[in-house]
């Protein structure tokens, strides 16, 4: 049976504030955990308007905290933002306090354009990412490779790489860590990407066969006219994103994606060609295709609602779709 997983990238929907965000993730990460969802992530972004994931230990430590048996973690850290030397702290210590439970997912790129890049680092040089992924690596072994030390002790905090291109796939497999493919936006490469990644894999100390998460999107509702209207919000928000216009997470419309030109239709269907949107037979269908075609060992699901309880229940249809039970 296939795993699945939640990424939030805590969207602000139209009418709302951060307070609400948070207390919205609170209710989804229990409520995800009584399904029987393996893990909740956060996304780490900054200066991007209607996203609110840029203290992202911060929130990971707070739904730890509201839950009991969820993994949780970041999906992911946006490692050439930060000193490895403090990544390493902070999830060392999320791991004392939640032992077992805590998922360090990395990633390349910024999480930002420009200018909040400059704000994040200065005038700091562009960092080495393998390497500071090896850094990060020793820091929390404690393993004596390093003439500093992160916080003494040996911290089980599993890394995972994450990625949208052959490059990272190769990276991954070089090193013999998990990988997960950003499918749920850049969906390109998603099948050469995790080819290149099996067939190069190197077994390593955390892991001796290769393991692969794929995002996609899921919207599921009782009917597939509800689930159109429902989806209209991330369809939205993503096609504002292009033209260049982020904000909150519009509220639903009905006739959304028929309002729009040939050209915007186009763009949305390339950016989200891995997405599900239906029923709950729909949406069983739609992942089952989705797992043999890329034969992931989990699926990590975005769901950008803007109706809390729509949006639980939505996780929750996903679940039963594929008969997920919680342990």
């Amino acid at each position: 049976m296939t795993a699945l997983s939640v990424l939030d990238l805590m969207m602000i929907g139209e009418g709302k504030v951060f307070a609400d965000t948070i207390t919205d993730a609170t209710m989804l990460a229990r409520h995800v955990e009584s399904c029987g969802y393996r893990r909740y992530w956060i996304a780490e972004h900054h200066d991007l308007p209607g996203i609110a994931s840029s203290a992202t230990t911060l929130l990971i430590q707070h739904l730890a905290a509201a839950t009991k048996r969820l993994r949780v973690g970041a999906g992911g850290i946006m490692l050439p933002n930060h000193s490895p030397l403090v990544v390493a702290e902070h999830f060392a210590t999320l791991e004392t306090l939640f032992p077992k439970r805590i998922d360090l997912g990395i990633g390349r790129a910024a999480g930002s354009a420009g200018p909040a890049i400059h704000a994040l680092r200065g005038d700091a040089s562009e960092r080495n990412f393998e390497a500071d992924i090896g850094l990060l690596e020793d820091y929390l072994r404690d393993n004596g490779r390093q003439p500093v030390r992160g916080i003494p002790g040996v911290h089980n905090v599993p890394l995972w790489m994450l990625g949208s291109s052959p490059q990272s796939a190769d990276l991954a497999a070089k090193r013999g860590l998990p990988y997960v493919f950003a499918s749920h936006f850049a969906p390109r490469f998603l099948t050469n990407a995790v080819r290149h990644y099996r067939e190069h894999f190197r077994p390593s100390a955390m892991l001796s066969e290769p393991y692969v998460i794929a995002g996609i999107n899921v919207i599921a509702a009782e009917s597939e006219a509800e689930a159109a209207y429902l989806a209209s919000s991330h369809f939205h928000w993503v096609n504002r994103l292009h033209q260049g216009r982020p904000g909150p997470l519009p509220l639903p419309e009905e006739g959304y994606l028929q309002s729009l030109s040939a050209a915007e239709q186009r763009g949305l269907a390339q950016a989200m060609a891995c997405t599900v949107v239906g029923n709950r037979r729909q949406v069983g269908d739609g992942l089952r295709q989705f797992v043999e075609m890329t034969g992931a060992d989990e699926l990590i699901i975005d769901a950008r609602i803007h109706d809390q309880s729509a949006r639980c229940r939505s996780y929750q249809l996903a679940a039963e779709s594929l008969d997920v039970r919680a342990a």
